[in-house]
């Protein structure tokens, strides 16, 4: 596939200022992408928008990533009714150290330049940005802009000089960049459209030159209807402290029929004949999963490295996919205790108050009728109910893995 045809496949193309996106196809192009910096770590939205990126690089372009040091510090208004509190310059510092220690995980592999745009910004005199960047914007087009004009309009909620500059301040950036390093292509979200604009037109006013822009769908969970951003409730976060690596790989293993084979295209590296081959397989048993499983497995990897997403891929396909308990290493069992509810208890200590203990009984009487029951399993045996406690004996690398029922987990750890 050319670059124009992988973009379409994945379904990576909203805006573009090219007449025909096959005129990318056949060309150099050195593009840079802004990483916003208000938050600590980065979403599985902006993994998208990472993902994007990556299909340039396999085609041969060169990249420029752009931690929005500057920008940051001013809030961008696309996409927000309101005005953002605005963050101490220590928070934003400590974000942008964040953002590129993710971007470096995730391009692993590829070669491009990290910058910061508030290297050219921090000592840039007010005179001169306005008579030599503001001077080329005109209010006309700015206040008909969607973001704005509803800002603006009746009922909104009106927008500070702050925010109305965010957009004059990427233009400058895609500006700096095409004297710079020779950039030509700005890549954005779709929220982004207008202020990609902005570096485009400043290039052709005070260079004369022409650049361009493409920007990407918002990716939208379409059983919430909501986008994948860091204010959503519920944002899944690539940092792992955030969002642990088992939580991370279990959202996507959880994600909809409707949605899979899109999020294949959009968040792996898989070809169209590998997602067709995973959809094949996967529409003859929808129940299995196999998509999401592989959608899971290959997310997890780009994010948190092959070694992360093979333990929690164990960890998953014995507490839900049958497989034997001796699979497990002693480090996935460990990586279980912020996971599921976990238990320290001496040799010998009785079952029915480790259940109650641990929430997978209500009471003891509960427990024991759950034990009657032969309702419990220990390591994935259905546990006897002549056996009143737990011993070492029964343990996987110090551990057992209780468990009540179906899917009601328990990690017990036995000194």
């Amino acid at each position: 596939m050319t670059l124009s045809e992988e973009l379409k496949w994945r379904g990576f193309i909203q805006q573009a200022t090219f007449t025909d996106i096959s005129q990318l196809d056949g060309k150099k192009w050195t593009f840079y992408h802004g990483f916003d910096a208000s938050a600590d770590s980065q979403t599985i939205g902006n993994l998208a928008a990472m993902m994007f990126d990556k299909v340039f690089l396999r085609h041969g372009s060169n990249a420029v990533l752009l931690a929005g040091g500057a920008t940051s510090l001013i809030g961008d208004p696309g996409g927000k009714d309101k005005e953002r509190v605005l963050q101490p310059e220590e928070v934003i510092a400590a974000n942008v150290a964040a953002a590129e220690e993710q971007l470096k995980k995730v391009f692993s592999g590829h070669k491009f330049k990290m910058v910061n745009n508030l290297t050219w910004t921090k000592n840039l005199k007010l005179l001169d940005f306005l008579r030599d960047v503001g001077k080329h914007f005109s209010m006309t087009p700015l206040v008909q802009r969607d973001y704005i004009s509803q800002r603006i309009g009746d009922g909104g909620a009106g927008i500070s000089y702050t925010e109305f500059s965010y957009t004059l301040l990427q233009g400058f950036d895609f500006l700096h960049l095409y004297d710079n390093y020779g950039v030509n292509l700005q890549l954005g979200g779709s929220d982004q459209w207008g202020n990609c604009l902005s570096g485009v037109e400043l290039i052709r006013k005070v260079r004369g030159a022409e650049v361009h822009t493409i920007t990407l769908p918002l990716i939208i969970d379409r059983t919430t209807g909501k986008k994948f951003g860091k204010s959503e409730a519920g944002a899944v976060w690539l940092d792992e402290v955030k969002t642990s690596v088992y939580k991370f790989f279990q959202f996507w293993i959880n994600v909809g029929d409707a949605d899979v084979e899109d999020y294949l295209k959009v968040f792996s590296e898989l070809d169209r004949g590998q997602v067709d081959e995973v959809m094949k397989e996967h529409n003859l048993q929808p129940s299995a999963r196999v998509a999401q499983r592989r959608l899971a497995f290959e997310v997890t990897a780009i994010v948190h490295g092959k070694a992360r997403a093979e333990s929690v891929r164990r960890i998953t396909n014995v507490l839900f996919g049958g497989h034997e308990y001796s699979e497990l290493a002693r480090q996935d069992l460990i990586s279980l205790k912020n996971e599921i509810p976990h238990l320290v208890v001496k040799n010998g200590t009785a079952l029915v108050d480790i259940l109650s203990d641990t929430g997978l009984a209500a009471s003891k009487g509960e427990a024991r009728r759950l034990l009657e029951a032969s309702a419990v399993y220990i390591n994935g045996s259905q546990f006897s109910s002549e056996k009143p406690s737990l011993e070492r004996a029964d343990c996987l690398h110090g551990f057992v893995i209780l468990r009540r029922g179906k899917n009601d987990n328990a990690l017990i750890e036995v000194r």
